[in-house]
This record gives structure tokens, C-alpha cells and sequence, in this order.
């Protein structure tokens, strides 16, 4: 294509994002997706963490009390854990759907409404025997440079939200070593809020990098949609017509109007013009309008055609420059004249009337 070496330094046009969007393609981070969704994980089962754990415990006692080895009947066996399965659906089942629905509300909330087919058709070039060569080859070179950036990324994080949670566990180091020999509920207490902390230090790590990496995949996505000028005039076209057919479709409305004004001219009562620059024809009627109005008016040679279609139908043409060029600048063909002229429009209409009777 000709556009293919231009440089692109055009911003996106609303009709290239949308046209990207109906594709799928728009800025979104998997880190930042990855990040929310362990966070509600992690929230939801402190949040439903008794419920879990009553369900849990009646689990073990109904099991402890009620299952008995000596009659165990393996006949029997779905009847027997059919209410252990009960049980722990309803203790896990809680947690699950609610971080379904909330992780999709967190995702739609990043990308918006969006439905593309296109992602979901069967694409045959990705099967042919160059692409799996191609795929083998990028898989088998560690060196890759894409490859590199992302396991230095990946380490990078790694390193980060690792350091957070070893900096909550090394500044409770003495509280854990005082636990040696405390009573259990004091343990499972301590070790519980130093957990709670590190898993929040940790979240709140991993959702910084998830943002960073979302303007980060915005700044890229934005380079990648950019158009060149070439582009940008070629969607202009597209979207309002060229500018050659629009200039061909305004004369030829302009030939019509004129058309259509020419042929009102011998309905009026007088011309008035400049003599040669203006010519503005007016009519009377007031059964159309309450005050003279404006018929028909040109300059230059449409001046000249108004003077003799005028002529030829015996229309009178008086010649006032001042009432002409004014008439010419402020009223519309099918509009009446200013109040303000209502008195010279009068007298020119009153001479024209007077001559005629004579």
C-alpha cells in the first residue's frame, strides 16, 4: 500500500477506534485483570470465611457422628455422601459465584461493552505449516527479545510483590516467635492478622502494576492505531463525501435554484437595480405575505438574465442603487424587506402601479 511507509503522526479517529473496537482490539492489561481478580478472592474469603468454616465444621461432625465403618454399605455409597457434597457446595459455591460476578463487573468496568465476532472466528491461516513453524521457532529461542522483556518483567513482578509480603513477615518476626507455646487461639490469631497484612501488601502491589501496565498498554495501543494524513483525508472522503462529487451535487442544487428563481421572475411587480451590478426582483401579494418580498435577485450576469426576463414580460425596472444593493445583502430569495424600507419599497411600488394605469 501506498500508506505503508508514511509516517503516522495522526491521532485515532473515532471511526478507526470504533471500527478497532468492533474487532476486540483495545487497550486492557492481563496483569491488572490477573490483580483484581485475586483481590476479590482474597477479600471474599475473609469475608466468607465463618460461613465457609460453619459449613465445613457441621461437614466434619456429620461425618464424625453419623458414618459408621461396620455398616458401611457400598451400594449405598452416593446416598451416603450425598449430603457431604450438599454441604460443601454450600460452603464453596458462595465464594465462587461471587467472585465470578464481581471479577466480570471489575473487567467490564476496564474495557466497556464490547462484543466482537471477529475474535471468535476460526482464523486458517494461524494452522498452516509456516505458522507452526514460525511458533516452534519463537518458542524454542530463549533469546528472543520479546521473550526476554517478558521474563524480565515477570521476574521483575515477582521480585516486587514477594518483597511486599517478606516485609510484613520480617517486621512480625518477634510476634511470631513469641507464639512458641502460647495457647492455639492465640496463635491462629496472630498468624491470621500477619497473613491479612500480607496479602493486602501484596494486592495493593499487584494492582499498582496492574494500572502501570494498563497506560502502558494504552500508550502502546494508541501508537499502534495511529493514522497518517493520507489516512486521516481518506476517512474524511469516506465519512462526507469527496469533495469533488459535493461540489458537483452544490451547482448543481445552485443551477436549480436559479432555475426556479428565474421562472418567478415574471411574476413580479418591479426590478430594481443598480443598474448593471444588482438586480432584485419584488412582488406584492398579500395573500402570501404581508409585506413586498424578495422574488428573485443576482448579481453580474444573473443581474443581467433578471433585467431581461423582466424586459421580455414587460416587468418594470427601476433603477435605485441604494434600495438594490441593500435588498441584495440582507433579504433572501422568498423573504420581505426590512421595516426600516417599507417607505422607499412603497413609493417604487406606488410609481410602477401609477405608470401602468396610464
Amino acid at each position: 500500500m501506498a500508506n505503508d511507509g508514511a509516517e503516522r503522526t495522526e491521532s485515532a479517529t473515532p471511526r478507526r477506534r470504533q471500527k478497532e473496537r468492533d474487532k476486540g482490539n483495545i487497550a486492557k492489561s492481563k496483569d491488572l485483570m490477573s490483580a483484581v481478580t485475586i483481590t476479590i478472592g482474597i477479600v471474599m474469603l475473609f469475608v466468607l470465611s465463618g460461613w465457609i468454616m460453619n459449613r465445613m465444621t457441621v461437614a466434619m461432625y456429620q461425618a464424625f457422628t453419623n458414618l459408621n465403618p461396620i455398616s458401611y454399605n457400598p451400594n449405598e455409597f452416593i446416598g451416603i455422601i450425598a449430603p457431604y457434597i450438599k454441604l460443601l457446595a454450600q460452603a464453596v459455591l458462595p465464594f465462587f459465584c461471587s467472585v465470578f460476578i464481581l471479577t466480570a463487573v471489575a473487567i467490564r468496568m476496564q474495557v466497556g461493552q464490547i462484543f466482537a465476532l471477529e475474535k471468535i472466528k476460526p482464523k486458517f491461516d494461524n494452522i498452516s505449516p509456516k505458522k507452526w513453524v514460525d511458533g516452534l521457532k519463537r518458542l524454542l529461542n530463549p533469546f528472543e527479545p520479546q521473550k526476554l522483556m517478558e521474563l524480565a518483567k515477570s521476574l521483575l513482578k515477582v521480585i516486587i510483590v514477594g518483597a511486599c509480603g517478606y516485609s510484613v513477615v520480617h517486621a512480625r518476626l518477634d510476634d511470631m516467635y513469641a507464639l512458641l507455646g502460647a495457647d492455639p487461639n492465640v496463635v491462629f490469631h496472630v498468624i491470621g492478622s500477619i497473613l491479612a497484612q500480607m496479602f493486602l501488601n501484596m494486592c495493593l502491589a499487584m494492582l499498582i502494576i496492574g494500572f502501570l501496565d494498563l497506560k502502558f498498554q494504552t500508550y502502546q495501543f494508541e501508537k499502534s492505531i495511529k493514522m497518517t494524513k493520507q489516512e486521516v483525508k481518506d476517512e474524511m472522503k469516506d465519512t462526507e463525501g469527496d469533495p469533488k462529487i459535493k461540489g458537483k451535487i452544490r451547482a448543481f442544487g445552485m443551477k436549480l435554484l436559479q432555475q426556479k428563481m428565474m421562472a418567478a421572475v415574471p411574476t413580479a411587480d418591479v426590478v430594481v437595480t443598480n443598474p448593471t451590478h444588482y438586480a432584485v426582483a419584488l412582488k406584492y401579494d398579500r395573500s402570501v405575505q404581508p409585506a413586498p418580498y424578495v422574488v428573485a435577485k443576482g448579481a453580474d450576469f444573473i443581474a443581467f438574465k433578471i433585467r431581461e426576463i423582466a424586459q421580455n414580460n414587460n416587468i418594470p425596472i427601476v433603477e435605485n442603487r441604494l434600495v438594490a444593493r441593500t435588498l441584495y445583502n440582507l433579504v433572501e430569495i422568498g423573504g420581505i424587506i426590512p421595516s426600516e424600507m417599507f417607505q422607499t419599497v412603497a413609493e417604487i411600488l406606488a410609481y410602477v402601479y401609477n405608470k401602468n394605469k396610464r
